[in-house]
């Protein structure tokens, strides 16, 4: 049986991982409205990630006895000044939710709670992936620069990220 202290965190961080999806989702609609879209595939992987996060808290909590709160989701962002400051903020957004998991640990650890802490290396190993992902597509922005031409062979590099089992969007055409 789940802690409620422990339950009603998991609670918030689906809401976390839902925000995620809801951000890197307005983030594929930039890109695909200035035509990058191995950049707005990439972000689409990236909200089926997001996704599967999500229900694996969801699936966690109700396995040990808990229910589940769902909760409204903050609106995101619409606008970026551009795709290098999108990535920015991205990674930004990211270490948020690597502090978020890191605190959940803290919390299992002094409640004792074995299963969320083993569940939650899993997301911690997670966060270091997601979090060198995104410092790698930064760095090769920022190698870009201003040059349109450099910036298109990298959305056509984006195109190439491999899809979990259960996507969502269709892989497109190359």
């Amino acid at each position: 049986m789940i802690k409620k202290k422990m339950e009603d965190a998991l609670n918030k961080q689906i809401n976390e991982e839902m925000y995620s999806a809801y951000f890197y989702l307005a983030m594929v609609s930039y890109f695909e409205n200035i035509n990058l879209k191995g950049f707005a595939f990439w972000f689409k992987t990236q909200v089926q990630e997001e996704m599967f996060h999500m229900m694996k808290f969801h699936t966690f909590i109700l396995e040990r006895g808990g229910q589940v709160k769902l909760e409204a989701i903050a609106e995101p962002p619409q606008k970026f000044e551009s795709p290098l400051k999108l990535i920015e903020e991205a990674l930004k957004h990211e270490r948020h939710i690597t502090a978020c998991i890191n605190n959940l640990m803290d919390l299992a650890m002094d409640e004792k709670d074995h299963a969320s802490r083993n569940l939650l290396n899993w997301f911690i190993d997670e966060q270091v992936e997601e979090e060198a992902n995104f410092e790698e597509v930064l760095a090769k922005l920022q190698m870009v620069g201003d040059n349109k031409s450099m910036l298109l062979m990298l959305d056509n590099e984006m195109r190439q990220r491999p899809q979990g089992q259960n996507a969502f969007f269709p892989t497109p055409a190359v």
